[in-house]
C-alpha cells in the first residue's frame, strides 16, 4: 500500500520546512527509518526518516524549496505499485492508490525524456544516486568538502552503502575538529553551516523581539555535590551534574507553570508537559535536543535520554522528535570553566537557565567565612510572560531543592 512522506511540524511556531537534501532519489529502494531527506526548521536541519519501506516515487518537493507543515512531499510504493505505475503514463493531477500528488516535472513537461526507471530489486549496492552522486550523509559530504576527500572511493556503512561521517574519517584520517575553511571562501567571508546560521538566525530574532530580563543567584552546592556523589554510584548510567539540574528545573516547573510556558500570538500559553530542552555545542552550531517529560523520569531515565540526545546531535543524526516540542532550555557551560553567564531565550519558550561552573569559594557560613562548592545560575526571561517577582520564586524554588534535594 502507498504511503505517503509528510513535512512534519518541527516546531511549535513553524509553518514550513526547507527540504535542504533529498538522501534518495526518486525510484530508488527506501527502508523504513532510514534517512531519507535533510529538513531545515525554525531550529536545527534534521533528518526526516522513511515512514515504509518500499520505492521511492512522486518527489514533489525541490531541494531549497519551503514547504508547508503537513504537506505531501513524496509517495513510497510497494515493488508491485512502482511496476504497474511504470506501465502506465503519468498523470498530470491524480491520485496514488487514493493518495493525493503534486504533479511532477515529468508529469507536466511529457515531452522530455522519462524518469528514472524504476527498480524492483531491494537489494542495497555501493552505487551512486539515480543523479549521479554518491550516497552520503550531510555531514559526510561537508567533511569530505571541507578536507578534499573524494566521496567517490570512499566505502560507505550506511543503509545501501550509504558514506558516514565515520566512513570519511577512516578514508581520510580527518581530525574530529572544525571543518578547515578554504582559502578561497576565506577571502569571500568564512563560510558556514545550516545549524550555524540557523543559529545566528534564531538567536537575533529572539534577541531583537524578546525582552529579555536577568535574575542571577549564587549557590552553596554541598549537598547538591553529595547528592551526585550519592546517585553516581547507584545510577546504571553516567550521570552528569546536567541531569542533576535537568531533574530539578523539571521539577520546579511544575510548581511555577508559568516558567513553563510561551508568548504566541499576542498571548500567554502554558504547556501541560515538561519537556526540557538541553543547549549541545556540535561542530556545526549550537542545537538544542529535548528530554521530554522530563518530570516524569528517573535520574538515570533523564541521562540515558540526554546521552542519546548529544550523541545525536554531534554526529548530525538528529530526528524530527528529537528537537519538538521543547518548553524550557538549560544550557551549561560549566564544564568549560565559565563562572557564571546569561543566555538568550530559546523563543518562543519563555525562559532559559544558564549554569556556570561548579567551583570552591569563600561564602559565609553561621556568620564565618568557610570554603564551600558553590554554583551560579543565570534565569533569562521573557518579561511578556514572566515578571521579576515569578522569576525570581521560580529561581528560589531551584536554590532550596540544590540546598536541600532529599526530597528528589
Amino acid at each position: 500500500m502507498a504511503t505517503d512522506v509528510i513535512l512534519p511540524v518541527l516546531g511549535m511556531a513553524q509553518d514550513t520546512g526547507k527540504i535542504v537534501e533529498w538522501l534518495k532519489a526518486e525510484g530508488e529502494t527506501v527502508t523504513a527509518g532510514e534517512p531519507l531527506v535533510v529538513i531545515e526548521t525554525d531550529k536545527a536541519a534534521v533528518d526526516l526518516e522513511a515512514p515504509a519501506t518500499g520505492i521511492l516515487s512522486r518527489v514533489s518537493a525541490k531541494v531549497g524549496e519551503e514547504v508547508p507543515v503537513a504537506q505531501v512531499i513524496a509517495v513510497i510504493l510497494s515493488p508491485e505499485e512502482a511496476a504497474a505505475a511504470a506501465d502506465q503514463p503519468a498523470p498530470v493531477q491524480g491520485h496514488v492508490q487514493g493518495h493525493a500528488t503534486t504533479p511532477t516535472l515529468e508529469d507536466v513537461q511529457p515531452q522530455r525524456a522519462s524518469s528514472v526507471p524504476i527498480p524492483v530489486n531491494s537489494a542495497p549496492s555501493e552505487v551512486p544516486h539515480a543523479n549521479g552522486r554518491r550516497q552520503a550523509s550531510p555531514k559526510a559530504r561537508r567533511m569530505a568538502a571541507a578536507h578534499g576527500v573524494d566521496l567517490t572511493a570512499v566505502r560507505g556503512s550506511g543503509p545501501g552503502g550509504a558514506v558516514l561521517a565515520a566512513d570519511v574519517l577512516a578514508a581520510g584520517r580527518v581530525a574530529q575538529t572544525e571543518p578547515v575553511v578554504p582559502a578561497a571562501a576565506v577571502a569571500d567571508g568564512q563560510s558556514m553551516s545550516t545549524v550555524w546560521r540557523l543559529m545566528a538566525e534564531r538567536t537575533t530574532q529572539s534577541w531583537v523581539t524578546t525582552p529579555h530580563i536577568f535574575l542571577m543567584r549564587e549557590l552553596d552546592a554541598t549537598a547538591f555535590k553529595q547528592w551526585f556523589a550519592q546517585a553516581a554510584k547507584r545510577s546504571s548510567e553516567r550521570l552528569t551534574y546536567t541531569d542533576l539540574l535537568v531533574k530539578v528545573v523539571a521539577t520546579a516547573l511544575r510548581l511555577h507553570p508559568r516558567l513553563n510556558a510561551a508568548w504566541q500570538n499576542g498571548a500567554i500559553v502554558t504547556h501541560d508537559e515538561v519537556n526540557i530542552a538541553l543547549a549541545v555545542a556540535t561542530p556545526d552550531g549550537l542545537v538544542a535536543p529535548v528530554i521530554p517529560h522530563a518530570d516524569d523520569l528517573s535520574l538515570s531515565g533523564i541521562a540515558r535520554r540526554r546521552a542519546e540526545m548529544v550523541a545525536r546531535a554531534q554526529t548530525g543524526k538528529l530526528r524530527p522528535d528529537d528537537i519538538q516540542s521543547g518548553t524550557f532550555t538549560i544550557s551549561n557551560l560549566g564544564m568549560y570553566g565559565v563562572d557564571a553567564f546569561t543566555a538568550i531565550i530559546n523563543s518562543p519558550q519563555a525562559a532559559i537557565l544558564a549554569v556556570g561552573a561548579l567551583v570552591d569559594r569563600v561564602i559565609p557560613v553561621d556568620g564565618q567565612p568557610a570554603v564551600r562548592p558553590t554554583i551560579t545560575l543565570s534565569l533569562s526571561c521573557d518579561h511578556r510572560v514572566v515578571d521579576g517577582a515569578r522569576g525570581a520564586q521560580f529561581l528560589a524554588t531551584v536554590a532550596e531543592m540544590i540546598a536541600d534535594p532529599s526530597g528528589l
